[in-house]
C-alpha cells in the first residue's frame, strides 16, 4: 500500500473506541494525527504521546464541543499553528447520554431537542467540519474526507430512529459534497458500520439484546470491533482509492443482507 508518511489527518473524537483505533491506525503508517476530544484532556494528551513515541509522528489533542458548530474554525486554526498541512479529515464524534434524550427512543417518544443535538453532532459536524479541512486540503492538492455512518439506516434498531435518520442524512450530504469538492481533489466517502462493541453501544439501554442479534445475524458469528472500521477509513484515504467517491462502504460482517 502506498506510502503516507508525512501527512496529516485530523479527527474528531479519538480518545476511545473507533475513532482511537482509526488514529493508531493511520498513526501507525506515519501519518500524523490532529485529533479531538471532549472533556478528558489528560487521556488525550497520554494518547498523543503514546503516538509519538510508538510511531515516530507528531500527534496533538485539541478540545471540541460538537453542539457547537462555531468552535470548528478555531479548532482548525488551532491545527495550523501545529501543522503545515491537513490531508484527510474524519468525522467521528458522536454524541450519547444527556444530549440525546429526547433522540433515543421510540418513534413516538422522540422530541425535537434531542433531534436537534443528534442532527448537530452528525451532519452539521461534518459539513462544517469538512469546509474547514477542505480549505486547508485544496492547498496541497487534495485529500480525503471521511465521515462515520450507520447500519441502523438500512434496518431496523430498537430505539434508534433518531441516529438512523442522522447517518442518512450524513451519507446523503457526503455524496453532494463529493461532486462539489470533487474539482479540488478531495474525496468523500462514508463508512457506515453495523453495531461496533465500543462505549457509546454499551449506552443503549438494550446493548445484550443488540449484541445477542448482532452474532446471530454476522454471517462470521461475532461483534464487530473497532478495528474493523478503522481499517476501511484507512484505506479511503489512501490511493488506492482513489477513484472511490461519494459511497458509502459498508463494514457490518454480513449483518443486514440476511
Amino acid at each position: 500500500m502506498s506510502d503516507m508518511r508525512g501527512k496529516t489527518v485530523v479527527i474528531t473524537g479519538a480518545t476511545k473506541g473507533i475513532g482511537e483505533a482509526i488514529a493508531n491506525k493511520f498513526a501507525a503508517n506515519g501519518v500524523n494525527v490532529a485529533f479531538t476530544y471532549n472533556s478528558n484532556a489528560e487521556i488525550a494528551n497520554e494518547l498523543a504521546t503514546k503516538w509519538e513515541k510508538e510511531y515516530g509522528i507528531k500527534a496533538r489533542a485539541y478540545p471540541l464541543n460538537i453542539l457547537e458548530p462555531d468552535e470548528f474554525k478555531p479548532l482548525f486554526e488551532a491545527i495550523d499553528a501545529d501543522f503545515d498541512r491537513v490531508d484527510f479529515f474524519i468525522s467521528n464524534a458522536m454524541i450519547y447520554g444527556r444530549p440525546v434524550v429526547g433522540g433515543y427512543g421510540k418513534f413516538m417518544r422522540l422530541k425535537p431537542r434531542g433531534l436537534n443535538n443528534i442532527y448537530t453532532a452528525t451532519v452539521n459536524a461534518f459539513v462544517v467540519g469538512s469546509q474547514e479541512a477542505a480549505k486547508r486540503m485544496e492547498k496541497v492538492g487534495g485529500g480525503a474526507i471521511v465521515t462515520m455512518s450507520s447500519t441502523g439506516n438500512l434496518i431496523y434498531i430498537e430505539n434508534y430512529a433518531g441516529h438512523g435518520t442522522n447517518k442518512a442524512a450524513v451519507e446523503a450530504m457526503s455524496r453532494y459534497a463529493a461532486v462539489e469538492l470533487g474539482e479540488m481533489n478531495i474525496r468523500v466517502n462514508a463508512v457506515s458500520g453495523g453495531p461496533i462493541d465500543t462505549d457509546a453501544l454499551k449506552a443503549f439501554t438494550n446493548y445484550e439484546e443488540v449484541k445477542a442479534e448482532t452474532v446471530k445475524r454476522s454471517a462470521l458469528n461475532r461483534m464487530g470491533q473497532p478495528n474493523d472500521i478503522a481499517g476501511s477509513v484507512y484505506f479511503l484515504c489512501t490511493p488506492e482509492a482513489g477513484w472511490i467517491t461519494g459511497q458509502t462502504i459498508v463494514v457490518d460482517g454480513g449483518t443486514t443482507f440476511q
